[in-house]
């Protein structure tokens, strides 16, 4: 307490601001990780605060997804931890479900995150110990400034947290509709038209895939090469088939089989345009994080043509789109589906243990723990599992120091006591 007190005469205007003590650490972000953090925090009896700047929990799945979104992996590799998927859901939940899934899990936990409440910076003073979260709390029209006061802080942003829009020549001149992939819902609005999908990932895949369900025509940018393996090889899951190999073989033999594997189930896909990468689907999603394509289906509309695959772009221009072949293209509409990125060096004031591109430097699964009680949840580059193999680690350790101080606290409590009665 005499640290806080010291924090504040350190800041003459600081009892002009609202500010608040939290007894625990504060977690920025209640998407998934941010819920699976809170949820082991609670079993371990530690409080918490959880702060969100939209005004629900998981806003990147409610807010910026496509209506046909499903898990690309069986349930059991994206469950948070100490609560499973319903056993009435099918192997790869809808969007939908997961979201009710998030919400049940909020509720069986006692999660209530500070909705509509911005982080704008956070930074440790080594002085006092402690960590300054400021935040710009939203109300309708109103706008008031807070302050917490922590000795833990969890950041729980993701690696989504903020799109990424590509400087094009000539997007500006288009003229016609350009949206982020995080804006497309449905392809029904762009029934008859041609729409142009820049980026070739798992979002470039299947929002083409929706357009030509949509009797649209898209053309999809592939600019650089791309692993596209199949969401399931002779009924089994691909990523439970490589789990279950990297158990007993090395990473570049098992990139070997799943390739062997792979040409078995989609054959050679070059020939559509779709070069593959010399470095294997899984030693490149460990080394550079990019995630190989789970196929669901808009391999067949490319080998059919429905799905124009084209090169990079050149620049645009009115109503049209120059490649790097040469080749120009009459388009009406662009989708961006050109991925996202972590917002941490936006807010966070720290430069030891995040990168630049707001990642923790050391590699998984030493990310999760930085100086000064500085934790990381859902950088590893691993999905939802690596999000809660983080959180299980960061409520064990933060759990630990609790236990031991409120033990500690409670035994001065009772010695002190005992000492007030013998005076008398």
């Amino acid at each position: 307490m005499e640290n806080l007190f010291r924090l504040a005469d350190q800041d003459q205007g600081f009892f002009q601001r609202k500010w608040t003590l939290v007894n625990g650490p504060v977690i920025v972000g209640a998407g998934p990780s941010g819920l699976a953090t809170a949820a082991c925090l609670r079993e371990q009896g530690v409080p918490f605060v959880v702060l969100e700047r939209a005004e629900c929990i998981a806003s990147l799945w409610q807010k910026r997804t496509y209506d046909r979104l499903k898990l690309h992996l069986p349930k059991q590799f994206c469950q948070l931890p100490k609560m499973p998927f319903p056993e009435d859901f099918p192997e790869y939940p809808t969007k939908r479900q997961f979201i009710e899934y998030l919400e049940s899990y909020a509720k069986h936990f006692d999660i209530n995150p500070k909705f509509n409440e911005c982080v704008q910076s956070a930074r440790y003073d080594e002085t006092s110990g402690f960590w300054r979260v400021k935040t710009v709390v939203t109300s309708g029209s109103n706008r008031t400034e807070f302050e917490y006061i922590c000795r833990w802080l969890v950041v729980a942003t993701g690696e989504n947290a903020e799109r990424v829009v590509p400087d094009i020549e000539g997007l500006a001149e288009f003229g016609g509709e350009i949206i982020h992939a995080c804006d497309y819902k449905s392809g029904e609005k762009f029934q008859g038209k041609k729409v142009l999908v820049v980026g070739c990932g798992n979002s470039g895949m299947e929002v083409s895939l929706d357009l030509c369900n949509h009797n649209a025509s898209p053309s999809m940018v592939v600019r650089s090469s791309v692993h596209v393996l199949p969401r399931e090889i002779f009924g089994k899951s691909t990523y439970e088939l490589a789990f279950f190999m990297l158990k007993w073989l090395p990473i570049w033999l098992v990139d070997k089989l799943m390739l062997i594997l792979t040409w078995l189930v989609l054959g050679n896909v070059e020939k559509y345009g779709l070069k593959r990468p010399s470095i294997g689907p899984l030693e490149l999603k460990n080394t550079r994080g990019k995630t190989p394509v789970l196929d669901i289906g808009a391999l067949e509309k490319i080998k059919s043509g429905d799905i124009n695959v084209v090169p990079g772009i050149k620049r645009f221009s009115r109503g049209e789109v120059e490649l790097l072949n040469g080749e120009k293209l009459d388009i009406d509409s662009v989708i961006l589906a050109t991925g996202y990125r972590s917002n941490v060096p936006s807010w966070l004031q720290e430069g030891e243990f995040f990168s630049k591109k707001g990642f923790p430097k050391a590699p998984f699964p030493n990310g999760w723990k930085g100086n000064g009680g500085l934790y990381a949840v859902g950088f590893t580059r691993r999905g939802l599992s690596g999000a809660s193999s983080d959180a299980m680690s960061i409520a064990k350790d933060i759990g630990m120091v609790w236990k031991q101080e409120t033990k500690q606290h409670k035994k001065r409590t009772i010695a002190c006591h005992r000492r007030c009665i013998s005076q008398f």
